[in-house]
């Protein structure tokens, strides 16, 4: 049996990249589809009285690190280079069992939140599909290269085991991730291209997200970061490119004519210092698909898409010093580009498109005043994730916040105590190393 939402006060979907608002309609949902919009009077659904809430499309988070909610506030008001040398410090040392704890908790965030898919780069990635699937959300992710961490072949053996247990799954999309140029070999990369190519998986990189990596990258290879991947053959329409802070004019170009596509991660980058800015109107002029990321939940320290497409406006026009990105454009990117991204056609509120919606609550004070002409600027600029009444993914309720809300705040809460207990007995068992390393934080003694 499917759901009938009826009377749904406002309704937001994209109809050939044309925002459409609607009003007072019914929406009918079948085998994980959209089925129907409009006043629908047939049987056989199960009704949701949508009265009092906005329907719109599911987020899409494109570029997280899921399980390092265990390091949120970790290591908080460090630069990049240095922060990252704090997380590698204790992420080499975690076990399995603290990565599905942590991956659980950012998921129970994430739906809470209104998130419906996302893009994950982290170790154990089986574990946290597994969360994934008792949860019920969709997430592309794999095992990550970085040859600092982990020996290349046995991360694409990772891979291929991780494909031939998850390849068939509606919810999980295998992806190679890879962290970034100056974490892996040039002999790495060139064997990455093969795998995408053989497997035919799109591919994740950290590209340009600071000076340093841009001028270490043109010392040692003559190269700017997205002309290097370019002659190694990794910019293509299976691109992933996430952060572009520092990207060249000619750069642009090489990723408009490849179709490659990019993810902007704005809290992250200003959190981190990496300064230069995401050149979010060029690559949308040039034909790219643009989307939205929170980063981890330790450099952003939130997983809530509704902070990240106001963020992701604000940075633009302190950037640019205008208001070309607007509203439209963050909403976009978090919905329909996001499930672009994912080779799946949703981000969308009509007949054929996956029934993966989000149902916001109009009794909020953030949301009211609310009328058409201003719904679209209440969501980005005044919602946030505890709006969120209801999330639908492929046509199954995965929360309902009159049933759900009281017991997921208990198991984060009992999540988070058990990360507490492994953080403290992690830091007694390698405080000397850390202290040696330069790596033990003031509190954590």
């Amino acid at each position: 049996m499917g759901y009938l939402l009826r009377n749904c006060d406002f309704v937001l979907t994209w109809v050939n990249d044309e925002l459409r608002i609607l009003n007072n309609v019914d929406i009918a949902i079948d085998d994980g589809l959209i089925v129907n919009i409009g006043t629908i009077n047939g049987g056989g659904f199960e009704r949701i009285d949508c009265s009092g809430h906005v329907a719109m499309p599911g987020l899409v988070n494109a570029h997280t690190h899921t399980p390092m909610s265990l390091l949120r506030g970790f290591y908080d008001d460090a630069e990049l280079m240095t922060w990252l040398g704090r997380m590698w410090s204790v992420e080499r040392e975690l076990p399995r069992d603290i990565i599905t704890l942590s991956s659980e908790l950012s998921i129970i965030e994430m739906i809470m939140n209104g998130t419906t898919a996302f893009i994950d780069m982290y170790l154990y990635p089986d574990a946290t599909a597994d969360v994934v699937l008792k949860y019920g959300l969709r997430a592309a992710l794999g095992p990550t290269f970085i040859d600092t961490l982990v020996n290349p072949t046995l991360v694409e053996n990772e891979l291929r085991n991780f494909m031939s247990k998850y390849g068939y799954s509606q919810l999980i999309k295998p992806i190679i991730n890879v962290h970034s140029i100056y974490a892996v070999s040039k002999g790495t990369l060139l064997r990455i291209k093969e795998l995408s190519n053989e497997l035919n998986l799109p591919m994740q990189i950290h590209v340009s997200e600071t000076r340093d990596e841009v001028y270490e990258v043109r010392k040692r290879y003559g190269m700017f970061p997205v002309e290097y991947l370019n002659s190694l053959g990794l910019v293509s329409n299976k691109s992933h490119l996430v952060h572009l802070g520092w990207v060249t004019n000619w750069e642009l170009s090489i990723i408009a004519r490849a179709n490659a596509r990019v993810v902007h991660a704005p809290t992250s980058n200003m959190k981190l210092a990496t300064a230069g800015h995401f050149p979010m109107r060029e690559l949308m002029d040039a034909g790219v698909i643009v989307t939205l990321g929170t980063d981890g939940p330790a450099s952003n320290n939130s997983l809530d898409m509704f902070r990240e497409m106001k963020m992701a406006v604000l940075l633009q026009r302190h950037s640019y010093w205008d208001v070309s990105i607007k509203a439209m454009h963050a909403f976009k990117a978090a919905t329909l580009n996001g499930y672009r991204l994912l080779g799946i056609r949703g981000g969308c509120i009509s007949n054929g498109c996956v029934a993966d919606l989000v149902l916001l609550d109009l009794s909020s004070p953030r949301l009211q005043p609310i009328r058409n002409d201003n719904v679209l600027s209440n969501i980005v600029y005044s919602a946030d994730g505890s709006d969120v009444d209801m999330v639908i993914v492929n046509g199954k309720v995965i929360y309902d916040k009159s049933r759900d809300y009281w017991a997921l705040k208990e198991r984060a809460r009992s999540i988070g105590e058990r990360l507490n207990d492994f953080i403290k007995k992690f830091f007694m068992t390698y405080k000397a190393w850390l202290m040696e390393m330069g790596h033990l934080v003031s509190g954590l003694q």
